[in-house]
């Protein structure tokens, strides 16, 4: 993975047909994604399931960008190395997820991921201030996570305050939650480079008929970009 610091559209396979997840990974990707987010929840760190490693293994042969895996999950660490070893380019921990945080992201770079960490609604963006140094993206929830198709929390202030602490560092600040031409054009004047979109990609299409996924990429990018 290279760094740059253009918008970049991940959508969320949450928001995809379960039973066709490689197709979709693939439709996506034709129609526009730049990378594609693999939201993983444990129904306890979060209120729902969705899946596990198994699952990233089987679709990894289905994305030629990036795999970018947000692991809504306590404990964390345990299940780092599954992730990585199932082809994840990117790995996602939240802070609130366990009491060391310094140390998942080791375990993350160990593993020979990317590593990102995630802020929850009500958590500070200082909260990844002694971590700068040793991440490659900060994701910062813009709906309380565990369901697709919330509304949009306006979260434009903590992402100003983390573009800030972040300076020149290679650091990517995605957005995940209620992402759709409205909101996308408020990250983004605030600092935000990677916008997650669910339900607002996946709408009105199908693996039959993906163009409409791509007319959907293609207006939360120039909504972001205007």
């Amino acid at each position: 993975m290279s760094f740059d610091r253009s918008i970049k559209i991940a959508p969320s396979i949450l928001s995809a047909d379960f039973a066709n997840f490689g197709a979709e990974c693939e439709a996506i990707e034709a129609q526009g994604a730049d990378w594609v987010h693999v939201d993983v929840m444990d129904g306890h760190f979060v209120p729902n399931i969705t899946f596990g490693p198994a699952t990233c293994a089987a679709i990894r042969p289905h994305i030629k960008t990036v795999m970018d895996v947000h692991l809504m999950i306590a404990p964390v660490d345990p299940y780092i190395e599954a992730f990585a070893k199932a082809g994840a380019d990117i790995i996602t921990a939240h802070v609130e997820a366990g009491p060391h945080i310094h140390r998942t992201v080791q375990a993350i770079r160990g593993a020979g991921a990317k590593a990102g960490v995630a802020l929850n609604p009500g958590t500070p963006a200082a909260a990844v201030a002694e971590l700068l140094d040793m991440v490659d993206l900060v994701l910062v929830m813009t709906v309380n996570p565990g369901f697709g198709g919330q509304k949009f929390i306006d979260m434009t202030a903590k992402v100003r305050a983390l573009r800030a602490m972040i300076g020149d560092r290679p650091i990517h600040i995605e957005i995940d939650g209620g992402v759709d031409p409205t909101t996308a054009p408020l990250v983004a004047a605030a600092g935000a480079d990677v916008l997650v979109a669910g339900s607002a990609v996946f709408r009105g299409g199908s693996v039959t008929d993906p163009a409409p996924y791509g007319a959907n990429i293609r207006a939360i990018r120039a909504a972001a970009e205007a």
